[in-house]
């Protein structure tokens, strides 16, 4: 049996997408600037990283299945953050975003990274931004160029969709 397996070099003419959050935006702002870093450190010009910017998680999906009909991107950054508070809000968004790019990415066989944080506090968002457990949005990306390699392989070609 063969062994795949993907790495760091991005296909060629590879495009990218970022979908972000605009809530709690010095975290989603930081997350976005970590993936758009990797990227630029993995020799991918800022021209084929498009950045999305939607009101909250709970329309990430949305914006997510739109790009994947389109085609045009080899993989899918989803970024955000969600904070619980003192109600069902916080499960319903977190779960319903995690729900809905894992079915884009199964239903359109599109890469799509979960980086949408959530998390009990701010202080645990900061740490997953920039902090001292990373950059969320970095590891995204990483992932993202990994699974875009991957699927570009020859083993791969022609099974997407």
């Amino acid at each position: 049996m063969a062994h795949l397996e993907g790495d760091l070099r991005s296909p060629p003419q590879a495009r990218y997408a970022i979908i972000a959050s605009r809530w709690n935006p010095r975290i989603t702002d930081t997350l976005v600037a970590g993936a758009r870093q990797t990227f630029a450190d993995h020799g991918i010009d800022g021209s084929a990283v498009d950045v999305v910017r939607v009101p909250g998680a709970w329309e990430i999906p949305v914006a997510a299945r739109a790009l994947a009909v389109a085609g045009a991107h080899a993989a899918i950054v989803a970024l955000g953050c969600v904070v619980r508070g003192d109600t069902r809000h916080y499960e319903q968004v977190a779960d319903g975003c995690a729900e809905g790019l894992m079915r884009v990415a199964l239903d359109h066989g599109m890469p799509v990274m979960n980086g949408v944080l959530a998390v009990e506090r701010h202080q645990d968002a900061e740490a997953r931004a920039g902090g001292s457990h990373g950059n969320k949005g970095e590891e995204a990306a990483l992932a993202a160029i990994e699974m875009a390699n991957l699927l570009a392989q020859d083993a791969f070609r022609g099974a997407r969709a």
